[in-house]
């Protein structure tokens, strides 16, 4: 993670005056155990990575996909994870009524979360911004906005303030009430729900950059293209909307792919790659029964601290979601160092 060897580290640990914590002697004295919180703190020390400038605002992602079952909710708590464990400060926001996304962050929606919890107050006009809604998770440099059913509420609050004023810019709600939280975090990601809803276009909007997991299955990929041209001909319909909305990126991760020989991923990566070119990420999630089985209990890879399995196994499935998150991590790193 830090990007040094075990003899460096334990020279910085036990160094006299060193400002990074010394973590905790185990075995025979050569390995250190360290919170997550620890070693956030080495990472952003040694791992050279690029700081976000005080100057510069946090970047929103979104991760979207009409078509259920494509991990999108997997993929945003995953990046979210990943990109804590590369020094940064995290949120995530749950646009989706179903709450996935909140219960792999430890809430149970029905229970737990109220309505003047999620979004909902800043749709009722309630409230400026989203700061109200902010809630600390169990994992370190990583806070959330939750989601209940009550988001359903939104697809009918935000016409009916349509039907009162032609005018009214009902894409950036949500990004109106982000706006002040991005000097708090370097990333927000949010996830959205599996269609082209009020509060999906708002975070179309309200987002800089998107990411769209895509199992590589035909229907997954009709799906996809559907997704496209339904945004495109409702972004030329919005009267009044910025002309000018552009992503810093758009990127395709193929996601589940299943490289069995009677798989159809060869063809249908062959279909991506034509449709959406160097959108589509030069890294793939294969399919997993380690994904799958701790899905079962509302983790992800990140989550998994032993496994029963080979250590190969749980290598094969980290690895390519360690590469996802530096991807997205270098490139908005390249644009923060030109600041």
């Amino acid at each position: 993670m830090c990007g040094i060897d075990r003899a460096r580290l334990n020279y910085l640990a036990s160094k006299e005056n060193s400002h990074l914590p010394p973590g905790v002697l185990h075995g025979n004295g050569r390995s250190r155990i360290f919170t997550l919180d620890e070693a956030q703190q080495w990472v952003r020390a040694e791992a050279g990575i690029t700081p976000r400038p005080e100057q510069a605002a946090g970047e929103i992602v979104i991760v979207a996909n009409f078509k259920g079952g494509s991990t999108k909710t997997t993929t945003a708590m995953s990046l979210a994870q990943g990109l804590t464990l590369r020094g940064r400060k995290v949120l995530v926001v749950d646009l989706d009524p179903q709450a996935s996304l909140t219960e792999l962050c430890g809430l149970y929606a029905e229970s737990d979360v109220e309505e003047e919890d999620t979004v909902m107050p800043l749709i009722y006009g309630e409230a400026e911004d989203l700061r109200y809604a902010i809630k600390s998770t169990y994992w370190a440099g990583l806070d959330m906005i939750p989601a209940a059913p009550a988001l359903f509420s939104a697809e009918f609050m935000i016409p009916s303030y349509v039907a009162k004023d032609s005018k009214f810019k009902f894409w950036d709600i949500i990004g109106r009430g982000l706006e002040p939280l991005r000097r708090d975090y370097d990333f927000i990601i949010l996830d959205s729900a599996p269609s082209l809803s009020y509060l999906t276009i708002n975070g179309l909007m309200a987002a800089s950059a998107m990411v769209m997991p895509l199992v590589p299955e035909s229907l997954d990929f009709i799906s996809s293209v559907q997704f496209w041209n339904l945004f495109s001909d409702l972004a030329r319909s919005f009267t009044g909307m910025d002309a000018n909305k552009r992503f810093d990126f758009i990127s395709v991760l193929l996601a589940k792919v299943d490289y069995g020989a009677s798989s159809s991923a060869p063809v249908v990566r062959s279909w991506a790659q034509r449709a959406y070119g160097d959108w589509v990420m030069p890294v793939e999630i294969p399919a997993s029964s380690v994904v799958g089985s701790e899905a079962l209990e509302f983790a992800t890879v990140y989550d998994i601290d032993k496994y029963e399995g080979s250590a190969k196994t749980l290598a094969r499935i980290r690895d390519p979601f360690d590469l996802f998150v530096k991807l997205i991590d270098d490139q908005y790193a390249a644009k923060w160092r030109k600041v």
